[in-house]
């Protein structure tokens, strides 16, 4: 003869669940709360705003420095709208293969006095695969 689990072991297992549910679901909505700026909104922005956000721009040649072992960089990323306004990001882990002067890009991390310190950078797919330079082999 088998014995029952007792209820309480139920409610434990059903708690459990209902907390890592509840966990998923705020983990979620904190995710997209990062905000997503340029170049200028982060140089307007008054100290300790941008604590975590999004930043996108374009890789200057301008002190770009690509660590020897294509782990990291550290470069000036230029305004969209404005060449003049530029910030320096330092970015340490693996360079997307498309990463190079005048690449656009989307860095993720925080501002720091020294620079925007990324934990993951983005870049934007050249144009030869957009759809207007395809050929048609049709």
């Amino acid at each position: 003869m088998q014995k029952k689990a007792p209820f309480s072991t139920y409610i434990v297992a059903l708690a459990l669940f209902l907390a890592g549910i509840g966990y998923l679901a705020w983990s979620g909505f904190t995710v997209g709360r990062i905000p997503f700026v340029n170049v200028a909104e982060v140089l307007r922005a008054p100290a300790g705003a941008m604590d975590r956000a999004k930043l996108f721009g374009s890789v200057s040649g301008q002190g770009l420095n690509i660590r020897p072992d294509g782990l990291g960089a550290h470069f000036l990323l230029v305004d969209k709208d404005n060449a003049d306004l530029k910030l320096w990001v330092d970015y340490r882990g693996a360079l997307p293969d498309t990463f190079q002067e005048g690449a656009e890009v989307i860095v993720e991390g925080s501002l720091r006095p020294a620079a925007f310190n990324a934990i993951s950078l983005i870049t934007k797919c050249p144009s030869k695969y957009e759809k207007a330079n395809r050929r048609d082999n049709t």
